[in-house]
């Protein structure tokens, strides 16, 4: 399947989804399950975005453009996630709920045609296999492989210990720091400043330090941050919670970029789209982290969790440190389908 038309096919899919509440909206027939299903069918879309937009990259720029490539896509990615909630509350507030979807559909119809035309170089066709043979081969070469393997530990670690420090945050800060609605929002709001001034200085800091220090800056980041919240239990202060989110922002987006590169550097073209999945599996330790969350606060208080954190923290930064990744004095080269497979496994 053309990258391309995937993409575009994801974009739509999305635009379909805002269409439908905007119609739902306007006939008066909007529920909190038809609400819930739209979202999913927003949410596949999305995926299978992420899963393409990293596979077609590599086609597009060449080998030594990849870390800026992907550094001003993150950049953009990160600048509609730090102010998308905020402008959809001003449509909102301004002219309403329908308006404002109405607005999102049309925005991601001028992506779907963005998409269009975009020039994909042709691929060999490849033969035609079942699905799950497909996504064994993916998952074996990630496994397998000795730099993707930490880095998909690492991922999945962190994703755990942040979700555990959201899922106590909030009801924490009002009783801790004493808190409104805004001022939770202003602390919060650090971690997508954090994402835009990482995302900036990317390309400066990959040209300026070899590229496995890159790699673990992000983990390092992630462990000094959970320290610093930590902090909060005893010097109360949101200053340090803003400044936990804002390293939260800077170093993971700082790794993001690199680990992304890397991928597609040490993945053949045709299992890259497969790789980019298995990566994104690692989004699915959220509710793990979430609901350890739950659970530890319900039983032993936030400052557990946030202690707790602190851990999860440490052993992700310490799988990747571990690990040959940190190691690489360069970004990787490019590799090619066929044999190159089994070298790299």
């Amino acid at each position: 399947i053309s990258r391309r038309w995937l993409m575009a096919g994801a974009e739509g899919l999305r635009a379909a989804a805002l269409a439908g509440i905007l119609m739902l909206i306007w006939l008066g027939l909007l529920t909190l399950p038809l609400l819930a299903l739209t979202g999913f069918v927003a949410v596949c879309g999305t995926v299978a975005y992420s899963v393409a937009a990293p596979a077609l990259v590599p086609s597009l720029v060449p080998p030594q453009l990849l870390p800026a490539a992907n550094a001003r896509i993150e950049l953009a990615r990160t600048i509609a996630f730090a102010s998308g909630p905020a402008l959809g509350g001003v449509l909102v507030g301004w002219v309403g709920a329908a308006p404002a979807f109405g607005f999102a559909a049309a925005l991601s119809v001028i992506a779907v045609v963005l998409l269009s035309g975009i020039y994909e170089p042709a691929r060999a066709p490849a033969p035609r296999r079942h699905p799950l043979q497909e996504i064994r081969e993916g998952a074996a070469f990630v496994f397998h492989h000795a730099l993707l393997r930490p880095v998909f530990v690492t991922q999945f670690i962190f994703n755990t210990g942040w979700f555990v420090v959201l899922a106590v945050f909030v009801p924490y800060a009002v009783r801790r720091f004493g808190l409104s609605a805004s001022g939770i929002g202003t602390v919060l709001a650090m971690y997508g400043v954090g994402m835009v001034v990482g995302a900036l200085v990317a390309t400066r800091v990959m040209q300026r330090l070899q590229f496995g220090t890159v790699i673990g800056l992000g983990p390092v980041t992630g462990f000094v941050a959970a320290v610093v919240m930590a902090l909060t239990i005893l010097f109360p202060t949101p200053w340090l919670a803003g400044l936990s989110f804002f390293l939260l922002g800077v170093g993971p987006i700082l790794w993001v970029i690199s680990t992304t590169t890397l991928r597609q550097s040490v993945t053949p073209p045709r299992l890259l789209g497969r790789v980019s999945a298995i990566n994104i599996m690692s989004y699915g330790a959220r509710p793990l982290g979430s609901a350890l969350g739950a659970i530890v606060g319900g039983l032993f208080g936030a400052e557990a969790c946030l202690c707790l954190a602190v851990i999860i923290f440490g052993a992700q930064a310490l799988v990747i440190l571990m690990s040959p990744a940190v190691s690489l004095a360069r970004q990787p080269e490019m590799v090619g389908d066929g044999l190159t497979v089994l070298r790299a496994c």
